[in-house]
């Protein structure tokens, strides 16, 4: 691995597991600062180079936030960690609807935008459902040999760009002339403005802050995957329950900053839209590109958590807030007490993989 390269492989096997435990957060935290840099320079040269406001939303901004999972995701599937990898995918997915979209329901009266729901929101569980059917196909097939491959990995990567293009369409027809059907639809307008500052500067100064950003999640995302790795070993637990929990935790942090601001700004709607795009993106962007790097293994090493605990979850949860789509596209809002049943789950879901694993 590229930081094992520059820091000696042994380094990380000989630490302490405290100082480990440190440095994941410290390469968590580097993952979300670099990703953050790298698309607002993306997006800013987009702009300097003339494509529509509503493509860049529907493109670079809504990619953005998932960019640190698929950074890990991707590096670990190029290690050879695969079960970090497919773990932080779906582990993502159950904190962005579980934690997240649970959080922000008890705090406010989420609106429920139709046009979005009724559209992204079946996008959002086929995306899942067929990654379900995916893994749990390969096991019937393969047994405990069973992984994703670099074929699927195409299909999903080509689903990822017809989803593209149909959400910049879509965009184009909202009832509100806004672009609201993506991941962080209604960011559109929020980081046009966040962007207007790096829009400001030069060609030069926004490349070099989006390689240094490229850089930062790279390497970070290096040593976060090998620290995992480590801990991991250490404390007995399948590496993807610890990339379902602690590294899927860390690398949604983005999405949850998102919601929590745009409840405390008065956008309750960006929350909605950036879990419904997130969950899409962690299968067909960051799977769909862990599996193009290398096979994922669906069972790590005889253990079936993955198809035992973490689908399940994942699928329960997101027929869940089906039905609860279901009943706020009636009335133009979802009910507070909705989020208690998701965020419950949630942390029974911790503690369940958690105490099954020890």
């Amino acid at each position: 691995m590229l930081l094992a390269s520059l820091m000696p492989a042994e380094w990380f096997a000989t630490r302490e597991t405290w100082l480990l435990l440190i440095f994941v957060v410290l390469a968590m935290a580097l993952v979300i600062k670099g990703a953050d840099w790298l698309v607002e320079a993306a997006a800013a040269l987009a702009m300097r180079l003339g494509m529509p406001k509503v493509v860049v939303g529907a493109t670079i901004v809504s990619l953005g936030t998932t960019s640190p999972e698929c950074a890990v995701s991707v590096l670990a599937a190029w290690s050879g960690n695969s079960g970090l990898a497919l773990g932080n995918g779906v582990g993502s997915i159950i904190v962005d609807t579980g934690l997240i979209f649970g959080l922000g329901a008890l705090l406010c009266a989420l609106p429920a935008d139709r046009f979005v729901l009724s559209r992204q929101g079946w996008v959002q569980v086929g995306s899942a459902a067929l990654l379900s059917a995916l893994c749990y196909g390969a096991f019937m097939l393969h047994g405990d040999a069973a992984t994703i491959g670099r074929s699927v990995g195409i299909l999903l990567v080509a689903l990822l760009v017809v989803y593209l293009m149909l959400s910049v369409r879509w965009s184009r027809t909202h009832p509100a002339n806004e672009p609201r059907l993506i991941a962080e639809g209604d960011q559109v307008q929020v980081q046009s403005e966040l962007h207007e500052a790096p829009a400001q500067r030069g060609m030069f100064a926004l490349v070099v802050s989006g390689v240094i950003g490229l850089i930062m999640v790279i390497v970070a995302g290096d040593g976060l995957v090998a620290s995992v790795s480590v801990v991991a070993e250490r404390w007995g637990m399948p590496q993807t329950v610890i990339a379902a929990t602690l590294v899927a935790f860390g690398t949604s942090l983005p999405e949850l900053i998102v919601g929590m601001t745009a409840i405390r700004k008065g956008h309750p709607a960006l929350l909605v839209g950036n879990v419904i795009g997130a969950d899409i993106l962690n299968v067909l962007f960051v799977i769909g590109v862990s599996a193009l790097a290398a096979p994922l293994e669906v069972v790590e090493d005889g253990n079936r958590i993955f198809l035992h605990l973490h689908l399940p979850t994942m699928l329960v949860m997101l027929l869940l807030f089906r039905l609860y789509i279901a009943a706020a596209v009636r009335r133009g809002r979802f009910s507070r007490w909705m989020g208690a049943p998701l965020v419950m789950m949630y942390v029974a879901y911790v503690i369940i993989q958690y105490a099954v694993s020890s």
